[in-house]
């Protein structure tokens, strides 16, 4: 127990250059030597953990403070895939509805994380043939509970996509979409949103230039430390920049939902003077339905785009099937971590699990968490089909970058993992003969861009897709 702590208060104060002889590496002497020759020559310092294992003999090729604990950041939505893969009906489908009675139109959410401005409109269409007239649209959002942000979630994480709060009634990300364009010279730039909406204000305090002197960068925010849905454009944009996008979260998402589906309608001619939150009556009617693609395509874009918001939906979809109640973090995370505990046999007092994103600071998890993980996966014959095809290949998504034009990049699988100060990069890799290999790299405590340690994870990676 003594030299168990003493080793992970030493991974926090020694970097992966300058190793103390407690974590001498071990493993297959080749590739022992020449992975421990990458990492020296990286000149980086950092707490790095490694363990890399050949699927085929079962032999550790190379392991590295393999029990020491790390931020897994999005290396977190491993757990989440895995467990609703093995838990869930890859065939289910999110189901949002419109409901009415003799006074009000009843929007109601099903936790669907994907669902589509053109699909929230398809609805206000069905809702236009009726011609009903309505006191107010009551916002449903009961479907999983109302606790909009996870445990460990920074304060200041601010208005970024990847920070969206959680709903059950979500449309768009619960993002505003902004595409900029330069304006006239010396005049604000151009702005257009998607959806366009009043459920947003914006002040406008950018300028259009032509040259570099004093340039201020172009910024779009949101006062989210009041949490309101005020945003601010300020900066300078050149007069020869293309039109990009830029997606901001917005603030309280079932009421952001409800309020685009009220606009809809508007243009439609269906006016409804009040929007308010409640609960569905049990003696409405049924008016339509949107059903989402299946569950294996939302867990595809949660592992591809790494979409922290489909990833605490989808914790919070197991704990409701598993329990026939509300869904919420508390009884999702303990239907993955039964899970864990029952089928892959982890010990699940040995890591730590506060969300399904790894957005949160306090989760924890080892290579040999991930090694024991993605291990068994390989395994469970159709488990390990549905991960290979949702999980990043070396062509697409967040690895897409990383192994540019590579020869190796089809036979690399993984899923990335990036907070401030935090990288990691976990999944298989086949060696040119078709061997499979499981691995997990987890690196914490570094300062400034993570480019250098990202391309350490990656010339590991590609060394072992070049193994014969």
């Amino acid at each position: 127990m003594i030299k168990s702590l003493f080793s992970t208060i030493l991974i926090f104060l020694f970097g992966c250059t300058h190793t103390p002889d407690i974590y001498i590496a071990q493993g297959t002497h080749p590739i022992k030597t020449k992975i421990q020759h990458i990492i020296d020559s990286s000149g980086l310092s950092t707490n790095l953990g490694v363990k890399i294992v050949s699927l085929k003999s079962n032999k550790t090729l190379y392991e590295l403070n393999a029990n020491s604990l790390f931020n897994p950041a999005s290396n977190n939505k491993l757990y989440t895939g895995i467990a609703a893969l093995s838990l869930l009906d890859t065939a289910y489908a999110y189901v949002t509805g419109v409901y009415h009675d003799d006074h009000s139109l009843y929007l109601v959410g099903g936790g669907d994380p994907d669902l589509s401005l053109s699909a929230l409109d398809s609805l206000a269409e069905i809702v236009s043939k009726i011609k009903g007239n309505y006191d107010s649209l009551i916002l449903d959002d009961s479907f999983h509970d109302d606790q909009r942000f996870g445990e460990g979630w920074m304060w200041d994480e601010g208005a970024w996509w990847y920070s969206a709060q959680i709903s059950a009634l979500s449309v768009n990300d619960n993002c505003v979409d902004f595409y900029v364009s330069p304006g006239a010279l010396g005049q604000a730039v151009q702005i257009n949103i998607s959806p366009i909406t009043n459920y947003i204000h914006m002040t406008n305090d950018s300028k259009t230039v032509n040259d570099t002197t004093d340039f201020v960068d172009f910024k779009i925010d949101r006062d989210w430390k009041s949490r309101t849905n005020e945003f601010l454009i300020s900066g300078n944009l050149m007069d020869t920049t293309s039109i990009d996008t830029f997606y901001r979260n917005v603030d309280d998402p079932t009421l952001f939902t409800g309020t685009v589906f009220q606009e809809m309608l508007q243009s439609k001619g269906i006016n409804i003077p009040r929007v308010d939150k409640g609960v569905l009556n049990k003696n409405s009617t049924l008016i339509g339905t949107h059903h989402s693609e299946s569950l294996i395509a939302s867990i595809k874009n949660l592992m591809v785009e790494s979409d922290n918001l489909t990833a605490e939906l989808t914790v919070k979809l197991m704990g409701r099937k598993q329990t026939d109640y509300q869904g919420n973090w508390d009884n999702g995370l303990t239907a993955v971590k039964t899970f864990l505990y029952d089928e892959v046999q982890m010990d699940t007092t040995q890591f730590r699990l506060a969300d399904g994103s790894g957005v949160s600071r306090y989760n924890y998890s080892s290579p040999n968490n991930f090694i024991q993980l993605l291990t068994w996966t390989y395994n469970q014959e159709s488990v390990k089909d549905n991960l290979l095809y949702v999980l990043p290949n070396g062509n697409d998504g967040t690895l897409k970058e990383r192994f540019p034009n590579s020869k190796e990049s089809n036979r690399i699988y993984a899923k990335t993992g990036s907070l401030s100060g935090v990288t990691t990069l976990s999944g298989y890799v086949f060696t040119q003969s078709g061997e499979p290999i499981v691995f997990s790299i987890l690196m914490n405590g570094f300062s400034g861009s993570s480019a250098p340690f990202r391309n350490l994870q990656d010339q590991i990676v590609t060394f072992l897709a070049d193994l014969k």
